[in-house]
């Protein structure tokens, strides 16, 4: 069974989206992902794989580009705000399971949605820590990003916040605030700068 779920909107960042698919194919194996359009077999029932594959991945990738949070129905609703939207159902099914859920930005300007811009069954996703795969640097992006699945999924991937000792102090920090979506904590964890 595939450890890692690959939850995306069709219609956001397709190039990059493959992209990604590919390299962790190449890393970790096809078989260890899922993707709905080349995992479902022709003829099965897309809801039930779709639902227990969310249940029961290790990891969920929820690849975010910048069409992700705004995405709209012909009738102007934001697709989110469905009940029966896919992608709410797809987060939704894993954090309740307990599973590892990373967020993966796609793109160089692209923001993790806060909490507050999401329906209460996924928001938490607005509070985890990201990866960022940047157009500008995919080849390095993709890299990394296969680099932190693996030691996800091998378990040598350590949460230094948790009963870590204190480091010295990095010295003072530049905060830079972002404009046109994101938050300001986004920024500071997504582009802090550190004074020499």
């Amino acid at each position: 069974m595939p450890r890692v779920f690959l939850s995306f909107r069709k219609q956001d960042s397709r190039w990059m989206r493959e992209r990604v698919f590919c390299a962790l194919s190449d890393r970790l194996g096809a078989n260890e992902i899922f993707k709905s359009s080349q995992s479902i077999p022709p003829g099965a029932d897309f809801a039930e794989i779709l639902l227990s594959q969310a249940a029961a991945c290790k990891l969920m990738c929820v690849l975010i580009g910048p069409g992700w949070l705004d995405a709209r129905g012909e009738d102007g609703v934001r697709l989110l705000e469905r009940a029966h939207d896919w992608v709410r159902l797809e987060i939704s099914t894993a954090l309740r399971a307990g599973n590892r859920v990373l967020p993966v930005l796609l793109g160089d300007a692209t923001m993790l949605p806060d909490a507050s811009e999401l329906p209460v069954e996924i928001a938490d996703l607005g509070r985890l820590q990201f990866l960022r795969v940047p157009e500008a640097h995919l080849t390095h992006g993709l890299e990394h990003l296969g680099d932190a699945l693996t030691a996800l999924l091998s378990g040598t991937a350590v949460d230094s916040w948790q009963g870590a000792a204190p480091t010295a102090d990095p010295g003072p920090t530049m905060t830079a605030h972002v404009s046109g979506g994101g938050s300001a904590y986004q920024a500071a964890r997504d582009q802090t700068i550190r004074l020499k």
